[in-house]
C-alpha cells in the first residue's frame, strides 16, 4: 500500500482512539481534572508517566543528538534517566503522601505562606511554557512531514486534538490517553530499531547489535569511528562535550530538572496510596528504560545509513549524484531540515567534517529517528508506524504540560490565592478555561517560535533544577527552611539561572556551533547556559539556607508535619 495512505490510515486512527478516550473519560468533578479520581492503578500510572515524560525531545531529538554527538550525547541519556530515580526515591512518595493536587500547593503548605505559592506558580509557568515551546514547534513539524501539508496546517491540526482531549477529559482524559500513546510510541521505536539491527549486524535485539559484528567483520562501532573520522568529524565513540566538567554539570542539571518538572510530578498524584506512588514511578522507569536503552542503537545505526547513503567514501568521484538521490531526501528537503548546495559544482554529494567543502549545509538531528526506517528502506508499514509514534509523543507531553499549567493557574492562582471561596463547578470551568488560553498561548508559540526555540527544552530543565527541585528537597528532607527562605532561594535560582541564559543567549541559541563543540570564553568555568540549572540549584540551596538562618525559625506544627511526611506509609 502507498505510504502516503498508509501514513493516513495509522495517524486518523490513533487520532480517532484519542478523541473517544477523552469523551469517554470525560472530567465531571474537579478530582477527576486534577489527579484523575486519584485511583489509576499503578501499572497504568507507570505508562502514562513514561509518556509523558517521552516527549518529542526523548522519541525524536535523544537519539539524533547522541547520533551526532556520540559519547557526549550521554548526557541526555544518563541525566533524563537518572531524574526518574531521584523522583522515585526522594520525591514521589513523600509528596503522595501528603494528598495534594498540585506542585505549588504543596510548598504553600509547606512553606505556610501565600507568597510562596505564588512564586512556585511563577516558576512553574516559567519552566512549563518554555518546555512547551519545543513540543509545539516538534507538533508542527511533525505533523506537517507526514500529513504532506504545510507547517501552519500541521500545527493547527495538533492543536486542535491536543485541546479537545485535554481540555475535555482533564487528567483523566490525558492518562488514558496517554497509556495508549505509550504503547504506540514503544512500538514505533523498537519496531524499526530491530529491523535495523538484524540488516546491520543479523542481532534481532539492538541494544546487542550495537556492540555486534557487521557482515565484514567489523565492530559497528569500529566501522562508524572509521566513516565519520575518514570524512573529517570527530570520533563517535570518545568525543566530550565541551570539557568533562561541562559534561558532568549537565548531566547533573538534566537529573535534577527531571525530578523538578510539575507535569511529571503531578501524575504521582493519581494513584491512590504511597505504595502506588513507588510502584508507579518503578514501573515507568522500567517503560521508559526500554526506550532509552535503544536509543543508543538508533542513534549509533541511523548516523552509520546517513553517512553511507549520501557519503558512501571519502573520494568523491564514487559520491552519490545529487540528481539520484533517494526518495527519503527529497521528502526531506521539503521540509527544510535537510539542505545541500553544490559548492564545487560537479554534481555530487560531498559530506564532510571541513565546513569549507562539506555540501550538506543542514542536516537537522531531528530528522534521524523520522528518516532512519526510510533511509534503511524498511517497509510502509513501519515508516507509517514510526510517523504515529512521533506524533504520540509530541501529543502527550503537550498535553501534560498544558494540563500543569492551567491546574497552577485554576487551582492555585484562583482558587489558591485570589478567590478561596470559589465552587467546585466554577474552579472546574475555571480550570477548562485556563486549558484553552493555554493551549492559544502555546499555539501561538509554536506559530511564532522565538529564535532560540532550538534550546527551549533543555533550558526548561535548567529552570525547574534551579526554582522548584531544590525547593521541594528542602521542603521534605529540613525542617530548618522557612517561607522567608524557601522564597529567596526560589527567586536567587531561578533568576541567576535566566540572567546567565539570556546573557549568553546569542551563543547559546542561535548558533548552531555552540551545539557542535564550541566553547564561550566568558562562559562560567566552561559551563553552557543549559547546564546552568544545577549551578542556579546551589545558588538556591545556599541562598534559602542563608535566610533562614536569618529569620524566624520554622514554627512547630511545620516541624510535625515535615516528621510525620518523611514516614511513608505501608501502603
Amino acid at each position: 500500500m502507498d505510504l502516503q495512505v498508509l501514513t493516513g490510515i495509522f495517524v486518523f486512527t490513533t487520532f480517532a482512539i484519542y478523541i473517544v478516550i477523552a469523551i469517554i473519560a470525560r472530567a465531571k468533578t474537579t478530582e477527576d481534572f486534577y489527579v484523575a479520581g486519584g485511583n489509576i492503578s499503578a501499572v497504568g500510572n507507570g505508562m502514562a508517566t513514561a509518556a509523558d515524560w517521552m516527549s518529542a525531545a526523548s522519541f525524536i531529538s535523544m537519539a539524533g543528538l547522541i547520533a551526532f554527538y556520540g559519547y557526549g550525547g550521554s548526557v541526555f541519556l544518563l541525566g533524563w534517566t537518572g531524574g526518574y530515580v531521584l523522583l522515585a526515591t526522594l520525591l514521589a512518595p513523600y509528596l503522595r503522601k501528603h494528598h495534594t493536587h498540585t506542585v505549588p500547593e504543596f510548598i504553600s503548605d509547606r512553606y505556610y505562606s501565600k507568597a510562596a505559592r505564588l512564586v512556585a506558580v511563577i516558576c512553574l509557568i516559567i519552566a512549563s511554557v518554555t518546555y512547551i515551546i519545543g513540543q509545539m514547534k516538534g507538533v508542527g513539524v511533525a505533523f506537517s512531514r507526514f500529513l504532506e501539508v504545510d507547517y501552519d496546517t500541521g500545527l493547527t491540526i495538533g492543536i486542535g486534538i491536543v485541546f479537545f482531549y485535554a481540555v475535555m477529559g482533564g487528567m483523566k482524559g490525558i492518562t488514558y490517553t496517554q497509556m495508549v500513546q505509550y504503547v504506540i510510541m514503544i512500538f514505533a521505536y523498537t519496531i524499526p530499531a530491530i529491523f535495523i539491527s538484524l540488516q546491520l549486524t543479523g542481532n534481532p535485539i539492538p541494544q546487542l547489535g550495537l556492540g555486534s559484528m557487521m557482515a565484514d567483520g567489523t565492530y559497528l562501532l569500529d566501522k562508524l569511528d572509521m566513516v565519520v573520522t575518514d570524512l573529517g568529524f570527530k570520533e563517535y565513540t570518545t568525543q566530550y562535550r565541551l570539557s568533562g566538567l561541562n559534561m558532568f554539570v549537565y548531566t547533573v542539571s538534566l537529573m535534577i530538572g527531571t525530578a523538578g518538572l510539575p507535569h511529571v510530578i503531578m501524575r504521582f498524584f493519581t494513584v491512590d496510596s504511597v505504595k502506588a506512588a513507588r510502584q508507579s514511578a518503578g514501573w515507568a522507569l522500567l517503560f521508559i528504560a526500554i526506550l532509552y536503552t535503544t536509543a543508543p542503537a538508533v542513534a549509533a545505526m541511523a548516523r552509520l545509513n546517513l553517512m553511507q547513503t549520501i557519503q558512501p567514501t571519502s573520494d568523491m568521484s564514487e559520491n552519490l549524484q545529487y540528481e539520484q538521490r533517494p526518495t527519503w531526501f527529497k521528502n526531506w528537503e521539503k521540509t527544510g531540515l535537510l539542505k545541500f548546495e553544490d559548492k564545487n559544482g560537479d554534481g555530487r554529494i560531498q559530506y564532510t567534517g571541513d565546513k569549507a567543502t562539506n555540501e550538506m549545509v543542514k542536516v537537522d538531528r531531528d530528522i534521524m529517528v523520522l528518516a532512519n526506517p526510510e533511509i534503511a528502506k524498511l517497509p510502509n508499514w513501519v515508516i507509517a508506524l514510526v510517523a504515529a509514534g512521533g506524533l504520540a509523543a509530541a501529543l502527550s507531553t503537550a498535553a501534560g504540560l498544558l494540563l500543569a499549567i492551567s491546574s497552577s493557574i485554576s487551582r492555585d492562582l484562583l482558587k489558591g490565592i485570589l478567590q478561596p471561596d470559589m465552587s467546585e463547578e466554577k474552579e472546574l470551568l475555571s480550570s477548562r478555561i485556563a486549558m484553552g488560553v493555554a493551549v492559544m498561548v502555546a499555539g501561538y508559540y509554536g506559530f511564532n517560535p522565538p529564535d532560540f526555540a532550538a534550546g527551549t527544552v533543555a533550558l526548561a530543565f535548567g529552570l525547574a533544577a534551579s526554582s522548584i527541585f531544590p525547593a521541594l528537597m528542602m521542603g521534605i528532607f529540613t525542617k530548618k527552611i522557612n517561607k522567608e527562605g524557601a522564597i529567596a532561594g526560589m527567586l536567587a535560582g531561578i533568576g541567576i539561572t535566566l540572567l546567565y541564559v539570556f546573557q549568553h543567549k546569542g551563543i547559546m541559541f542561535i548558533k548552531e556551533t555552540a551545539f557542535l563543540g564550541d566553547m564561550d570564553p566568558n562562559w562560567f568555568l566552561g559551563i553552557e547556559p543549559n547546564a546552568f540549572g544545577a549551578i542556579g540549584a546551589i545558588v538556591n540551596f545556599t541562598v534559602a539556607f542563608i535566610v533562614s538562618g536569618m529569620t524566624k525559625p520554622t514554627p512547630k506544627h511545620i516541624e510535625e508535619m515535615v516528621d510525620n511526611l518523611r514516614l511513608p506509609e505501608s501502603k
